[in-house]
């Protein structure tokens, strides 16, 4: 009954990380591979406090447990108009604030707003997975750029652009990119954004790590660099992926279309699930020390990690060690890493090999570490797993 698909599912491939999650599941299995949050992170207690205290004020018919506008509930997306307008009111509307299903459904939102099949759409290479499945989704062309330790080569995408490239979008990950885990410089933010207002193509600026820097200093967003900008961001990495609470802030005129592609999609967010997170969110004193632990932790986690790899494989292992963020992007020298991962298994570990991010055959060297989900001790034997097998 194949017959009976259409065309854009047959065409759409399979998540090689998503897929990975089933070998997770394995019993005894470490695994490096899901950039999945610590679950000791999760602010379990607040969030019950919370629900106790929307529910018990719920009768059954009120906003919390009912069908909810498309946008989103109103003091969320004033929350994060103030949180993208840096604390000054009035900087961002809440009425240019979209409240998704998770920051995945924004890039899928944004990839039919602004694509028709064929629409050139620029990626950052190697490129997130999740952005290259929503953009070929939606039939979009995508046209690789180079990344390096400071994010795109900007440099490069002028070049193309002068030679004639008219994409109708470009994807970035400003903060601690994954796979790579780089941080795109300040001054590469801000040719980008005078780029896209120049040959007036958008930037989908994906902020999902942000609050998860443990060294240095925040960076301008892209946003404050040009017109064209959409910035995404999400509650997975700060407060619990299960909420599934992620919103997208967007000039004016593109507000509209995301929200009827969205009405036609899930109707809403759920509801619970942003009152649950603008109760937490909106505790300003609870919300600060819970930024400080988490990158406490993952500064941590991320040591331990670097450290293991650099006692266990000298210099057969390079990487640039990230200032935030979940990965670690390795470099195995002599390792083909999507030949070595079958084996690695085997031996009790999991990652992600670095072919996954390249969409032209390359990466093969290289392997995607998550350091965010396993603690120091399970970290250390991940990585003797995996030495066993290289």
């Amino acid at each position: 009954m194949d017959h009976l698909l259409s065309r854009r599912v047959r065409a759409a491939r399979s998540s090689v990380i998503r897929d990975l999650l089933k070998v997770v599941e394995q019993p005894g299995m470490l695994s490096l591979a899901g950039g999945l949050p610590a679950p000791e992170s999760f602010p379990v207690a607040r969030m019950r406090e919370a629900a106790d205290r929307i529910l018990g004020a719920s009768d059954g018919l009120s906003s919390p447990l009912q069908y909810g506008p498309t946008e989103g509930v109103g003091p969320l997306r004033s929350w994060v108009a103030d949180q993208m307008g840096g604390g000054t009111a009035g900087v961002v509307q809440a009425d240019q604030v979209v409240i998704t299903t998770g920051s995945q459904q924004a890039l899928d939102l944004l990839a039919h707003a602004l694509c028709d099949p064929g629409d050139v759409a620029v990626v950052e290479h190697p490129a997130y997975l999740g952005a290259t499945q929503a953009l070929e989704a939606a039939g979009a062309a995508l046209e690789p750029v180079p990344a390096d330790a400071d994010g795109i080569r900007v440099d490069v995408l002028a070049q193309r652009l002068a030679q004639g490239l008219r994409p109708k979008l470009c994807y970035v990950a400003p903060n601690f990119q994954n796979p790579t885990g780089a941080t795109l410089a300040q001054d590469r933010r801000s040719a980008l954004g005078d780029l896209a207002d120049r040959y007036g193509f958008m930037v989908i600026e994906d902020d999902p790590y942000r609050e998860l820097r443990f060294r240095g200093h925040h960076l301008p967003a892209v946003r404050t660099f040009g017109a064209n900008v959409v910035t995404l961001g999400s509650t997975s990495k700060v407060l619990a992926p299960g909420l599934r609470v992620g919103w997208l802030v967007a000039p004016s005129w593109l507000v509209a279309p995301c929200v009827r592609l969205k009405q036609a999609r899930d109707l809403h967010t759920s509801s619970l699930s942003q009152w649950l997170a603008h109760d937490v969110l909106g505790d300003e004193r609870f919300l600060a020390g819970h930024r400080t632990a988490l990158a406490a932790l993952y500064a941590q986690r991320c040591d331990a990690l670097c450290g293991a790899l650099i006692d266990q494989l000298g210099d057969r292992v390079s990487f640039v060690a990230p200032d935030g963020g979940m990965f670690v992007w390795a470099a195995l020298a002599g390792v083909d890493t999507t030949d070595l991962l079958p084996r690695a298994a085997a031996n009790g570990v999991a990652f992600v090999p670095g072919g996954a991010f390249h969409l032209d055959g390359g990466g093969r060297d290289r392997a995607r570490l998550s350091f965010a989900t396993l603690g120091a001790e399970g970290l250390a034997e991940a990585v003797r797993r995996l030495v066993a097998v290289v």
